[in-house]
């Protein structure tokens, strides 16, 4: 790392401490040309995923967008807040993981439909019944049934 100082390119690190929860990296650095301190962060480089909609447009991947439908899918459910943001964790881990810059919307989807079946049968029910825009009662039958098949 560079002195900020004089621009000297050697300079050691004197002590190094994890911040903001274990996310990042705190460094003292000491230059050994001018002698100064300095302090440096390092952090995971976060790439943004650009979500592919159903209409073409493409937007950010937004958390809260994740969240938000997940809480509404699981309302007067027995299902704890920290159960939510364990599968919100796990979509965002995943779709990181990919290491792809556009991801189709509709994959998404599938993750969370896949993440609500084992939490909770009904929140999953509701969550796909906005997602794949159930127009009848026989949706909802014919959605049930494959339910109940896979058991």
């Amino acid at each position: 790392m560079r002195c900020p100082y004089c621009e000297n390119p050697d300079t050691k690190v004197i002590d190094s401490r994890p911040t903001e929860e274990g996310h990042a990296i705190r460094r003292r650095r000491g230059c050994e040309n001018c002698g100064k301190r300095f302090t440096t962060y390092e952090k995971v480089e976060e790439s943004i995923i650009m979500i592919i909609k159903k209409d073409g447009r493409r937007e950010a991947f937004d958390r809260s967008k994740v969240m938000s439908g997940i809480v509404k899918a699981c309302e007067k459910r027995p299902v704890p807040m920290a159960e939510i943001e364990r599968i919100v964790d796990e979509i965002e881990r995943g779709l990181n993981n990919l290491m792809e810059k556009e991801v189709e919307s509709n994959f998404i989807g599938e993750l969370i439909m896949d993440q609500l079946k084992k939490v909770d049968e009904v929140a999953y029910v509701r969550f796909a019944s906005v997602y794949r825009q159930f127009t009848d009662v026989n949706t909802f039958i014919k959605e049930i049934e494959k339910l109940i098949g896979n058991k």
